[in-house]
């Protein structure tokens, strides 16, 4: 039998949650089964492919300095399609979701196309796009209800949507207290020091300035308090300036772009974010499987991870001040914090592992070859 071939189309495969997902899910795939093509276009951005690489995916850039030269790559895309004979193409984001869309069009290949955000956070350009192209395509999926019933509600489409949470590989992703030591050694942090931190693109939606604002109020009543943010991102400028103004320079540690976050992870004993909203992100799934306590606003999916009080620490969005008495709760109760972290670990194991996203991947592409077959 003939693998059926996936060509997964994504703008960049830079330190993004919905690039993160594409090599963990290729290490558990089954590649019996399946064959798995990569294309991305910003060239700069380039952090996963060597990932991609090492578990047996092919990977090839077609550059495009914006998105208007990404859309006319659509006939390199369709030559890519027939020269590999490509059995399904599953699309990320709404650039490579649009043309993914041209691509369907003109060769009537399955197109998936995974949702990550809310509608309604989308510019008003990308918004109309998407509703004029959105059914030239054969499935979306949301990776949260919300997600879902944004489309749904947005766009009312005619082709199926449906939910399909994101997961996080729960074998790979466990604590290793002596990789944590020796990042805390690595940035000058104490061995006994509690370490909140967080993992994120340096976008305005993860609101890092008021991060570090309630990260400001959690330091100054206990001195051995350290933060580790990992990422990078077009506010970074703003966000150091706060840092500096703030007069963190010693007890927050920025350490950029990690191919590898398992380390940081290791270090955090509270992974905390101040999100104004999600879609339902990779980065607390892996804290959470890597045992890190979770103390987060109630943004987007979030909520349906967290069970407040018995998986995490929730406030409302728009409270976000109330973050930093979240932790102090449990500075204050070891107890508390060493339940929550075995708790968050326990909670992505049961509900949240990527094999079970896998697998049902894996049954829609068949699902949809299927399909073509009979046609």
């Amino acid at each position: 039998m003939n693998k059926i071939k996936v060509l997964h189309i994504i703008k960049s495969l830079g330190r993004g949650g919905a690039e993160m997902l594409l090599p963990e899910t290729l290490k558990i795939h089954t590649t019996s089964k399946f064959e798995f093509h990569y294309i991305y276009f910003l060239p700069w951005k380039d952090q996963m492919v060597s990932s991609l690489e090492e578990a047996g995916g092919k990977v090839t850039c077609f550059s495009a300095s914006n998105n208007i030269k990404l859309l006319q790559q659509y006939s390199r895309v369709i030559d890519y399609c027939k020269t590999n004979t490509i059995d399904i193409i599953h699309c990320h984001l709404p650039w490579a979701g649009f043309l993914g869309r041209l691509v369907f069009a003109k060769t009537k290949v399955p197109v998936v196309y995974t949702e990550h955000n809310m509608q309604e956070r989308y510019h008003i350009a990308t918004k109309k796009i998407n509703q004029f192209t959105f059914n030239s395509q054969s499935l979306a999926l949301g990776v949260s209800e919300d997600v879902t019933n944004s489309i749904k509600n947005n766009i009312n489409p005619k082709i199926p949507v449906k939910t399909l949470l994101n997961g996080a590989n729960t074998d790979t992703f466990r604590r290793d207290p002596d990789l944590g030591i020796k990042i805390k050694r690595e940035l000058s942090i104490s061995k006994d020091a509690l370490v909140i931190g967080n993992v994120a693109v340096f976008r305005f939606q993860k609101r890092l300035v008021e991060w570090l604002q309630v990260f400001k109020k959690i330091e100054t009543k206990n001195p051995n308090v350290y933060g580790i943010i990992v990422g990078a991102g077009p506010l970074e400028e703003e966000i150091i300036q706060e840092l500096k103004r703030l007069k963190l320079e010693k007890k927050v540690k920025f350490t950029g772009l990690q191919t590898d976050v398992k380390p940081y992870f290791s270090a955090m004993d509270i992974f905390m974010m101040s999100s104004s909203f999600e879609g339902l992100p990779i980065a607390l799934l892996e804290a959470m499987s890597m045992e890190c306590a979770v103390v987060s606003t109630d943004a987007g999916g979030i909520k349906e991870v967290i069970r407040d009080e018995q998986d995490g620490l929730m406030c409302k969005i728009g409270e976000w001040e109330k973050l930093s008495g979240l932790c102090q709760v449990l500075i204050d109760d070891p107890e508390k914090l060493l339940e929550l972290k075995k708790a968050a670990r326990e909670r992505a194991v049961n509900s949240f592992s990527l094999k079970r996203m896998v697998d049902s991947l894996e049954d829609i592409y068949g699902s949809l070859v299927s399909e073509g077959v009979k046609e």
